[in-house]
């Protein structure tokens, strides 16, 4: 399950009923307490139990369990979530609050188009709610609308100068268009205000940061950030996968593929068995690798017809280790037909390129760099395609 890397920190404004103003112990999670998600939905269900036709409390389990799907990689958290959400609406139908968890479930579960429908309809009937507008920026820039995104990001920031959700959101459009610096401070400015007791929260922006640290190559300051996360959040499985990037960029394979085990040991889904079976490869392990390669191909291909796939790994897969470039650019033609995104749009263009169609991979990579994505991964295919540097695919 590949959940959003940008949509942390919206629980913090989602759930703003009673249940945010509760006290929770900053320290609870380190102590061996439940987790920030985990103490919610045992308030809302205490809620629940004192009152069951109470919408609001079924609509706040909603919210909180899509929070503990995020916080544990389980998507079992979403479908939960979606009965708590019918729940709220069999007693007030219409509930909008209900109906915006809703598209919050939709976009975890990736079924984005679903989610931009339900969120425009939102919209149109409260057009001034400020996590609706969130909810659109996140399906359009997970469909590559990044012109509605930016103005959806825009209206956050005008309704609410400096709120903790646009501020992330406007981080990961500027880092999409290539303004790193921009995204940092961004994403400072949100860690800044946040509440101490939010503690998962706190650390997938602490992640962020790390991430926009790697990528500008600023490997200290990453693994600073990075281990800042941890210590508030242990074992959190987006911080182990973006310390494992730094790792790499650093050439202790070993431990990367040590950081890629753990992450997969706690967050067992495809696309983590392919970073894992990537680093075992780096680290010279390679019986450890293609034991991990196979079981990825079994279990990506046992998904791919879902939203919530591993395709474009798959695709890395197949036009690489896998040796089926054929099969990765049928693949990655049927997810260029769904979305836009420059994540999908470069593995089309690898796929492209690895079938021989260089002038085809060249134009569509070409896409891919004009809208400014600075991601090592990224500029180094692009190079290869190109035929240059990954400095120069950078400055273009």
């Amino acid at each position: 399950m590949r959940t959003f890397r940008y949509l942390a920190a919206v629980a913090i404004a989602a759930t703003a009923s009673t249940l945010s103003a509760q006290p929770l112990r900053p320290n609870a999670l380190l102590a061996g307490g439940p987790s920030p998600a985990a103490q919610k939905i045992a308030m809302a269900k205490e809620k629940i139990a004192r009152d069951p036709k109470h919408a609001q409390a079924h609509s706040d389990l909603a919210m909180a369990l899509t929070q503990r799907a995020r916080e544990t990689a389980d998507p079992l958290y979403y479908v939960q979530a979606e009965e708590a959400v019918k729940a709220s609406l069999a007693i007030a139908p219409d509930n909008f609050e209900a109906l915006k968890v809703r598209t919050w479930a939709l976009l975890g579960q990736h079924r984005f188009a679903a989610a931009l429908e339900l969120a425009t309809a939102l919209n149109k009937k409260v057009p001034d709610d400020l996590m609706v507008y969130g909810m659109l920026t996140d399906a359009n820039i997970e469909l590559g609308k990044y012109d509605d995104a930016e103005k959806s990001a825009q209206w956050m920031l005008d309704l609410r100068p400096g709120n903790i959700p646009a501020l992330t959101r406007a981080a990961y459009l500027r880092e999409l268009f290539g303004d790193v610096e921009g995204a940092i401070e961004l994403m400072q400015g949100a860690v800044n205000r946040m509440p101490f007791q939010e503690t998962e929260d706190r650390a997938w922006v602490l992640t962020q940061i790390g991430h926009l640290e790697y990528v500008r190559g600023r490997y200290p300051a990453a693994e600073q950030a990075l281990n800042d996360a941890l210590t508030l959040f242990p074992d959190y499985h987006y911080t182990l996968g973006a310390l494992a990037d730094v790792r790499t960029a650093q050439k202790r394979h070993r431990e990367a593929a040590d950081l890629q085990q753990r992450r997969y040991t706690v967050a067992p889904h495809p696309e983590n068995l392919f970073e894992l079976a990537e680093a075992q490869a780096r680290a010279g392990m390679t019986a450890q690798a293609a034991k991990s390669y196979a079981a990825f191909d079994q279990g990506a291909r046992a998904e791919m017809n879902g939203d919530d796939n591993a395709n474009r790994e798959l695709i890395a897969y197949l036009a690489g280790a896998g040796k089926k470039p054929a099969e990765a650019l049928a693949l990655a033609q049927k997810e260029i037909a769904k979305k836009g995104d420059v994540y999908t749009r470069e593995a089309y263009a690898w796929a492209l390129w690895k079938n021989g169609r260089k002038a085809d991979a060249r134009k569509e990579i070409a896409t891919v760099l004009a809208v400014g994505v600075q991601h090592p991964r990224v500029l180094e295919r692009a190079a290869v395609i190109q035929g240059t540097t990954a400095k120069t695919a950078s400055a273009r």
